[in-house]
């Protein structure tokens, strides 16, 4: 097993990966480490570039190459499964994370004894159109997760050979792999101030949408991370409030209608209460969460991987 593995998903960085890939090399000179280049289908010479510091260092340069662009999340998990190192290092390739940070990231996992440590980029060179959203989904996502960390999204972190083994990494999750992990058991989660470089070639390759599928990601991975292995606890009580709310206005409905006709008072007909509606309505609402509960509940009991606990250690 090497010490280190340093995974970087890419898209069209044809400029940077050789600059990148010596960097690299003069921060961790002759220490046991493997370079695992992901390219999502970029249309550049990004993997020809790859392939030829392959054919330089073929003890260190893995190169993966996507049939076409998947997505971020696709090229970390890729990675996550091809890596060997005790510590895995995430990076992005454009320059703006720097390997000089590689040393005391690693640090924090073998001697602090931390499972996972995100960096945080605490001074940006991005313009207020980047840096003012980026604060408001960091609020969000700490108050959802309950993890303090300040930048979720930063692609610089480190990781124990263990953790990228036992969480899986898809859709968009990436900016979320520390709830990822902390749902998987590895809860020892830190947090390192790194240098943000400014963007030396290219361009970046995320718009405004990134926040838009940020928000409903987070709303999924929230949920999933507190209900998959018990959906009836959401469903089923959310159904169960819902009906007995609405059965206890049907029935104070109807009590009124029984009091008016037993007193001989004129009143309206039951069916032209509106409340009467809005109760019935709840009421069918009600029982089909109830359902939905049941039917995902009976749906996770047959999920082979329900009963996949991480477990810390072992006596025999």
């Amino acid at each position: 097993m090497k010490d280190l593995s340093i995974v970087i998903p890419l898209f069209n960085e044809e400029e940077s990966l050789p600059e990148l890939k010596a960097w690299i090399d003069r921060v961790l000179g002759d220490r046991s480490f493997e370079v695992i280049f992901v390219d999502d289908g970029s249309r550049d010479a990004s993997w020809d570039i790859i392939k030829q510091l392959a054919a330089d260092d073929t003890s260190r340069v893995v190169g993966i190459r996507l049939a076409r662009n998947y997505g971020k999340s696709a090229g970390l998990q890729l990675g996550f499964r091809a890596a060997k190192g005790k510590v895995v290092i995430t990076m992005d390739a454009d320059l703006q994370d720097s390997p000089e940070e590689i040393p005391e990231l690693e640090r924090k996992i073998i001697e602090d004894g931390f499972d996972l440590v995100s960096g945080w980029k605490k001074k940006r060179h991005d313009p207020l159109s980047k840096t003012i959203p980026t604060r408001l989904y960091n609020a969000v996502t700490r108050w959802v997760s309950g993890i303090e960390l300040h930048d979720f999204n930063c692609g610089l972190k480190a990781y124990r050979f263990e953790v990228v083994k036992a969480i899986e990494v898809q859709g968009e999750m990436h900016r979320y792999i520390p709830i990822l992990a902390k749902a998987a058991g590895f809860d020892r989660i830190g947090e390192q101030v790194v240098q943000h470089q400014a963007r030396k070639y290219g361009s970046s390759k995320f718009g405004i949408e990134r926040f838009i599928n940020g928000f409903l990601d987070l709303m999924t991975i929230g949920f999933m991370s507190r209900f998959s292995r018990k959906p009836m606890h959401f469903f089923g009580l959310l159904g169960v409030l819902m009906f007995l709310s609405s059965f206890s206005g049907f029935s104070w409905i109807a009590v009124g209608k029984l009091i008016s006709i037993l007193e001989g008072n004129p009143s309206k007909n039951i069916t032209e209460i509106s409340a009467f509606y809005v109760s019935l309505t709840g009421m069918v609402f009600g029982l089909q969460f109830f359902l939905a509960g049941f039917l995902a509940e009976m749906t996770t009991r047959n999920d082979t991987k329900r009963h996949n606990y991480q477990v810390s250690d072992n006596i025999n």
